[in-house]
């Protein structure tokens, strides 16, 4: 009898040390790290420092990824020049923008619909030599932002040479403008 007890104590205590011998692992189970460093050390505020860590980059004491290192992929540079961002009494406000990034130019409209209703959008591209590009979007009725885009298109002139135009209307036979949206601001910025 006393054999038995023994016998289900220690099945007790291996079944209850489990979830420790788990949580001191880590999320490191056969080489899938969540990135996070958990487990009980981090827990308790023992963890191995992301300068130390074997998975982090090598960083300089200015916090810079050391050359010939692994680290994040740099992003490509978008330059972009937007009107301002305009409103309707009738619930539509867009910001309307001419986007320049590695040899190609684009448009994109901003929106925010709160009107209660679906809408169309029609973004139209204007670039040099007469080049257009126009596309149309469906805006739901909900108060989410959004975001209407042309294709991206190789570049042929000066960036200032493009603007764009987004016009925000009741999909019906009318088609009663709501807003219209511009890149029409002067001032560079970056997106």
């Amino acid at each position: 009898m006393n054999l038995r007890l023994i016998g289900i104590g220690a099945g007790v205590l291996i079944i209850l040390s489990l979830p420790l011998a788990g949580a001191i692992a880590g999320p490191d189970f056969a080489g899938q790290d969540d990135g996070k460093g958990g487990g009980l050390f981090s827990t308790l505020g023992l963890s191995v420092s992301p300068r130390t860590s074997p998975t982090a980059p090598a960083r300089s004491a200015g916090g810079a990824v050391e050359p010939g290192k692994p680290g994040p992929a740099e992003q490509p540079r978008t330059d972009s020049r937007c009107g301002p961002e305009v409103s309707s009494p009738h619930g539509v406000e867009a910001q309307t923008c001419v986007l320049v990034g590695e040899g190609r130019t684009w448009g994109r409209s901003y929106y925010r619909n709160t009107s209660g209703r679906a809408l169309d959008a029609v973004l139209t591209m204007m670039g040099p030599a007469g080049r257009t590009v126009q596309i149309r979007c469906a805006v739901g009725a909900g108060d989410e932002p959004g975001l209407c885009e042309t294709p991206k298109e190789d570049s042929a002139g000066a960036p200032d040479s493009y603007s764009a135009v987004a016009e925000f209307a009741v999909p019906d036979d009318e088609g009663e403008l709501l807003l219209r949206s511009g890149s029409n601001s002067s001032v560079p910025g970056d997106g």
